[in-house]
């Protein structure tokens, strides 16, 4: 079993408490914070104590008509689209000196809305998010088309020009990260937008949009719509006055949101669905290295990340050692409350994910496979579960093959790069890959082999605001990050004009 910290598994103690008031529980819209149309809420609820921060007022279709409205306006007649790129820059970066000022509440806020460790928050989530919006606020008065050299006696360039409203839908796994993974290249590139936060984790989105309007972005241009997917997510999807939609979860509601758009307007849709990666550690590494990079693959952020390494492959020669070490690791992981600087592994993010991880556990034994370590809740409060490692795992079990999203993790053994290939590939999914090994050749021939949209060598979890992210097959298409993820919020435009007498052509 692993360590527990406050000596209680899911205790809390006084003095790692770190509550912050909560001001802001309404929608956001046109600049202002407002009730929901139908008055309704929901609750939040913290999963270190199953207790509710806060009720949160409850979008739905009618108050995202409302916010594509004010998105729409804002965008046909208002100013930012027509700001140079160098004045939205400006704005943009106040806003994030703003977010850095307000880290302390925004750590804590994330931390009791979704159980992730608020020591990351401050000094990793965070700040990456802050990375990203001045990446793209840098990127903003870059934006350039091309000249073109036609046939004949024609001039002729292109434009790159905002997509127009844009609807975001994201997760709540990592809800200051992915809300400006998807905002800030949007609002570089000139945009105006709605976005649904997930309903697990409504608060730190509806903080960042009060920082927004502080920092001088104009009213309409963001507006945050706290609500449920199959309401609020469906309307943005299914809207006839979005013109671009961005989403992350899964893949059964990845196929919901793509088929809305196309019954609607045909508006462009990319999608980033999750994963089951594999990590493919060679007889060459360096054992306890690889078993530290592995067991931080499966369990940062307590294994809800899309990208966690939940497939182990590790060559013969060194499987038993490895697998030793590996579960002396996982034992001494320590499990415990988020505010606690001792605890490794908050509570997963509400009850639903809990009992879903506890399910996928009950398959992983029933069809056979060997329950080294974990696999139980922790506590009697809060939504803490073990570390918990598979071994004998087969490649054709529910556990290797659907994506868990918690801390569970299947080892398998296996001989030649050619068979670990061939595993690593035999999944619908394609988000990411580690390898780890000592050998340059061998290292090229598996990174080029694997079907993935991102592939670490002896690393994991390296991501950067200049480095697309995004998947192969199910795991979706189109890239956040990098500049691939700012040109999917611009359109290209091509003019062309004849030109006379001119000297060449």
């Amino acid at each position: 079993m692993s360590a527990l910290s406050n000596s209680g598994g899911g205790g809390h103690d006084n003095s790692f408490l770190k509550i912050p008031t909560i001001n802001f529980t309404k929608l956001f819209i046109n600049g202002h914070f407002v009730h929901s149309i139908s008055g309704r809420t929901f609750e939040t609820i913290d999963p270190r104590t199953e207790e509710v921060i806060a009720r949160v007022s409850e979008g739905d279709k009618e108050d995202i008509d409302i916010a594509v409205k004010a998105a729409r306006e804002a965008f046909d007649s208002g100013p930012w689209p027509r700001l140079p790129g160098s004045e939205r820059a400006k704005i943009l970066m106040k806003w994030a000196e703003l977010i850095e000022e307000n880290i302390e509440e925004l750590a804590a806020l994330d931390t009791i809305d979704g159980g992730k460790l608020h020591f990351f928050n401050k000094a990793v989530e965070i700040p990456s998010a802050t990375n990203a919006l001045r990446y793209y606020a840098g990127a903003a008065d870059k934006i350039h088309g091309d000249v073109l050299k036609m046939n004949g006696e024609f001039h002729a360039y292109t434009l790159l020009e905002p997509v127009g409203v844009v609807g975001h839908i994201i997760p709540w796994n990592a809800p200051s990260l992915t809300f400006f993974i998807k905002v800030s290249p949007s609002l570089a590139a000139g945009c105006t937008m709605v976005l649904k936060p997930a309903e697990q984790t409504p608060l730190s989105a509806l903080f960042y949009a009060h920082l927004a309007k502080l920092a001088g972005i104009p009213d309409g241009v963001l507006n945050v719509v706290p609500g449920f997917g199959p309401t609020a997510g469906a309307a943005i999807s299914s809207h006839m006055d979005i013109d671009a939609v961005s989403f992350t979860g899964s893949i059964e509601v990845g196929r919901e949101v793509m088929q809305a758009a196309a019954r609607s307007n045909l508006k462009p849709v990319s999608l980033e669905l999750g994963g089951k990666s594999p990590l493919i550690i060679f007889d060459d590494a360096d054992i306890d290295k690889a078993a530290e990079l592995a067991l931080f693959g499966i369990l940062f952020n307590k294994g809800e990340v899309c990208v966690a390494s939940s497939r182990v492959f590790v060559q013969e020669g060194i499987y038993d050692e490895f697998e030793k070490k590996l579960v002396e690791k996982a034992k001494s992981w320590v499990v415990g409350d988020p505010f606690d600087p001792k605890s490794q592994q908050g509570p997963q993010a509400d009850k639903n994910q809990l009992e879903q991880i506890l399910s996928y556990i009950e398959h992983g034994k029933k069809e056979g496979a060997t329950l080294l370590t974990g696999g139980n809740k922790v506590g009697n409060k809060g939504y803490y579960i073990q570390p918990t490692i598979f071994s004998n795992v087969k490649e054709n079990m529910i556990i290797a093959q659907d994506e868990i999203f918690g801390p569970v993790l299947s080892l398998m053994k296996f001989k030649t790069m050619e068979e670990a290939i061939k595993s690593a590939n035999n999944t619908k999914y394609g988000l990411a890959a580690g390898i780890v090994t000592k050998n340059i050749d061998r290292a090229n021939t598996v990174s080029r082999s694997i079907r993935a949209g991102v592939v670490w060598i002896n690393c994991y979890f390296t991501i950067g605001s200049d480095v697309p992210f995004g998947g192969y097959k199910m795991s979706g298409f189109g890239r956040d990050l990098g500049m691939e993820a700012l040109h999917k919020y611009l359109q290209v435009k091509s003019v062309v004009t004849p030109i006379h007498n001119s000297p060449w052509l």
